[in-house]
């Protein structure tokens, strides 16, 4: 995302594509098998309840 772009969203917007990139993070690091299943789930759930978020996003 460009700076310009980054600029224009609401904090919420702001939070949401941060929330986005941590999971695209884990989401590789799974794949990669750089992580457990476990510890990708435990990872997770702790992104989604400190930012707000619900499971199902």
């Amino acid at each position: 995302m460009q700076m310009e772009q980054w600029e224009s969203l609401t904090p919420e917007q702001k939070k949401r594509e941060l929330y986005l990139e941590q999971k695209h993070t884990l989401d590789t690091f799974l794949e990669h098998h750089a992580i457990s299943r476990a510890q990708y789930e435990k990872s997770l759930g702790d992104l989604t309840v400190k930012m707000g978020f619900d499971r199902a996003g």
